[in-house]
């Protein structure tokens, strides 16, 4: 790439190629996307060791920068993560092409046949932290769905997003699209970010993907539309008609198979009529898994740190979870409305009224059963991956694959119709 004089006139320079691919991109075959997506897989898997080395570089930064523990993990990129991205590719090229599907079509009295078609968004801003396989899903997602994407990658994970984005890029030049379609930021200057969210000639959408301060931040300061992924404050209500073993199964897993992501689960509300059983036993397995809990009443026991307010409505990212006794399903409703985040929640029952109630009263962009909410996650929803789960009520909702990045226009057909 050029040098620039000023980040401003790097970023106009983006978003002019980032536009014109675009345009390419919009009625590009499904066969030349699906061709580019599975090069891309193919050249990530044959560059891993480049891309472990750029990561151990980013591993460096992140310890001298402090990082925590489960930031560091999410960080972090070995074999098995990067097998993880080759088949998050492999799985959005896989998928239905969904640019060009009739959603809906139907007759006129006039004469006039209307279609209602999906097309791409055109140029996509995502701005994301830390987790460096982002930049796999996110440029995937953006192709699939015909978009330009500009990427803008944590500082943390600069070298690792570059490595990575490389591999996107000799995957387009495979299929004979334009390169342009994947951009990645070359700089670690938070200008950057500034001058990205207000590129409205260039840019149809931005989406955040990282904490409350970056997404704050995003919301604040855009003057383009944003798809909001705000933090993953996820609750569990234990019911006092929850089942044992599959109650301690889930909270575990929701717990501790990655503390560091927005599904894991930050809060427990638990029926007081089980707290003192269930409840203790759930608080005991946290505990001898090496779990910090904040805990109030009953579910205060040995081991455990006194909760306090601040506790309630936290996001820890971390080995940390916060527990209180709740009167009934209805306390943990009215708990999970003040506190949460529309993120993800989720209820343990055997009662199928109750869970029909909680599904009904809250409204979250995911509600889960019986399930654990690391399963909060749009590969796991069959989407092969996913640019963020979005906890905003408008136009895109939930983990945001494909489908969730195109807008729809109306095809309109008459045979010299006219209006009387």
């Amino acid at each position: 790439m050029k040098d620039f004089d000023s980040i401003p006139d790097l970023m106009t320079d983006l978003g002019n190629r980032a536009k014109a691919a675009a345009a390419e991109l919009a009625f590009a075959s499904a066969e030349r996307k699906h061709a580019a997506l599975i090069g891309a897989a193919e050249a990530v898997w044959a560059n891993r060791e480049k891309i472990i080395a750029a990561n151990k570089k980013d591993m460096e930064f992140g310890r001298d920068k402090g990082l925590s523990p489960a930031m560091m993990d999410r960080l972090m990129l070995d074999e098995a993560r990067i097998q993880g991205m080759v088949d998050g590719l492999r799985a959005v090229a896989e998928q239905a092409d969904p640019v060009g599907e009739v959603l809906t079509e139907w007759d006129m009295p006039s004469g006039l046949n209307i279609q209602r078609v999906r097309t791409p968004l055109g140029v996509i801003g995502v701005i994301y932290e830390s987790r460096p396989n982002v930049t796999a899903d996110a440029g995937a997602l953006c192709l699939k769905s015909g978009n330009a994407v500009i990427l803008r990658g944590g500082s943390e994970g600069f070298h690792s997003s570059s490595a990575i984005h490389a591999c996107l890029v000799q995957g387009l030049k495979s299929a004979n699209l334009p390169e342009d379609a994947v951009q990645l930021i070359p700089t670690r200057d938070r200008a950057a970010v500034q001058e990205l969210l207000t590129m409205t000639d260039y840019v149809d959408v931005i989406v955040p993907r990282g904490g409350k301060g970056l997404v704050g931040l995003v919301q604040r300061e855009a003057r383009v539309p944003v798809f909001a992924h705000l933090e993953g404050i996820v609750h569990i209500y234990i019911d006092k008609a929850a089942d044992p073993q599959k109650t301690l199964d889930v909270v575990l897993n929701a717990k501790t198979r990655r503390t560091g992501i927005c599904g894991a689960a930050e809060c427990l509300l638990i029926h007081r009529d089980i707290a003192e059983t269930l409840g203790r036993d759930v608080i005991s397995a946290l505990l001898a898994a090496g779990v910090e809990v904040h805990a109030e009443g009953t579910l205060a026991v040995d081991g455990t740190i006194a909760a306090t307010s601040d506790d309630w409505g936290k996001e820890f990212l971390d080995s940390i979870i916060a527990a209180k006794p709740v009167a009934d399903i209805d306390a943990a409703i009215a708990h999970i409305r003040r506190f949460g985040s529309n993120h993800t929640d989720c209820i343990m029952t055997e009662d199928p009224a109750e869970a029909a109630r909680f599904f009904e009263r809250l409204d979250s962009a995911i509600l889960m059963h019986n399930a654990s909410t690391q399963f909060a996650d749009g590969g796991e929803f069959g989407m092969g991956a996913e640019i963020g789960i979005a906890t905003g009520k408008m136009h895109a909702r939930g983990p945001v694959g494909a489908a969730q990045l195109t807008s729809f226009q109306y095809l309109v057909r008459g045979s010299g119709t006219v209006r009387s």
